[in-house]
């Protein structure tokens, strides 16, 4: 007989290791994997959120950000969708070394790039390559609440069999008027039928594939150039860029931005409150590199303000913050600073 998981009440703290439970091959390099919690425990999260994880590849540990491809509606596991790119250190040690019943530990959820903060009555969903996987969990979500809205979902990719999800999104598609998939690609394979788009996303194409797009809720995700190349389209066809969402773990580029004096250097002190430690800070370093010198660990990943791994709450002092959308206004509000990109101003104290 099968022995049954006992399922707790309890939702999923990052305290306690996630447990692989399957790999699941999508396309060439590319594998969902899915993750239980050893305890039974359920999960909570947003859908279009994101895991950081502790991987303890050859030479050290090392944490990378992955985004939930699963949906909350289904909290029972958890699953994130990779694909290794030329050089990835992280995501091919996944691909080549996990195994059903290892476990790692994550941190999060965490991120802002999620269709529950804007609902809507349309949405646009735009993505290339692996950044259909929060799409798909978005997508999830929506089929799964029982009112499917009026979804265009948009995927470029180098040829077909490199679209993940394809069959999944299609039996979706094949149940509910709500849905529609619009597929491009760049090259077709040989001895094969394709009866969808072919060459880069265009204005033109655009058009065809949601002439109502200015009426939309627009998501975006995938390589830079690609979300750029989106952000100018739809900017130059007249759509209000404030319904427009992105997410990237790519580094954005970098702006020229005007250099005042620097101020002479004052000694402070970064207190760290809950293990007592402290460390002399001139303001010219980060809250991440200061704790890091006083032996304490902030998870982090992106480590230029995107991604939001590194929050931590700020209990007294000042620090100087240049982030690039990995925290809220809320949050910021409530003295909730990013590790990685704050420097402190003067004697400053946070809760680690």
């Amino acid at each position: 007989m099968t022995k049954r998981q006992n399922w707790t009440t309890e939702p999923w703290a990052d305290s306690e290791l996630l447990e692989c439970a399957m790999v699941i091959p999508e396309t060439e390099d590319c594998a969902t994997i899915a993750f239980r919690a050893p305890s039974g425990a359920w999960f909570d999260y947003q859908p279009g959120q994101f895991l950081t994880f502790d991987l303890p590849v050859p030479g050290g540990t090392i944490q990378r950000t992955y985004t939930i491809s699963s949906s909350p509606s289904r909290p029972l596991s958890i699953s994130i969708t990779i694909k290794a790119q030329p050089g990835s250190i992280g995501t091919r040690w996944l691909l080549d070394h996990l195994k059903p019943g290892m476990r790692l530990r994550a941190y999060g959820a965490a991120g802002q790039f999620t269709s529950l903060r804007h609902p809507a009555r349309k949405y646009l969903f735009i993505s290339a390559g692996s950044g259909i996987t929060p799409m798909m969990s978005m997508t999830t979500w929506a089929w799964d609440s029982g009112e499917m809205p009026d979804i265009v979902f948009v995927h470029a990719a180098r040829k077909p069999s490199d679209i993940i999800f394809k069959n999944r999104l299609e039996q979706f598609a094949s149940r509910v008027p709500g849905l529609q998939l619009r597929f491009t690609v760049e090259q077709v394979e040989p001895f094969s039928v394709w009866p969808g788009y072919r060459g880069r996303l265009s204005q033109i194409m655009l058009g065809l594939m949601a002439p109502d797009y200015l009426e939309r809720e627009v998501f975006c995700c995938g390589p830079e150039p690609f979300m750029k190349s989106v952000r100018e389209m739809l900017g130059s066809l007249g759509f209000d860029l404030a319904h427009y969402h992105e997410e990237s773990f790519g580094a954005p580029a970098l702006q020229e931005v005007p250099v005042e004096p620097a101020a002479p250097a004052v000694a402070a002190v970064m207190s760290f409150a809950g293990s007592g430690k402290t460390a002399a800070c001139d303001g010219s370093e980060t809250v991440l590199t200061l704790a890091k010198r006083a032996g304490l660990n902030i998870p982090s990943s992106c480590n230029f303000g995107l991604c939001g791994t590194c929050k931590v709450r700020k209990l007294s002092g000042e620090v100087i913050m240049v982030h690039n959308g990995g925290i809220s206004d809320d949050e910021i509000a409530a003295d909730y600073i990013l590790a990685c990109c704050s420097r402190p101003q003067g004697d400053v104290t946070i809760d680690l």
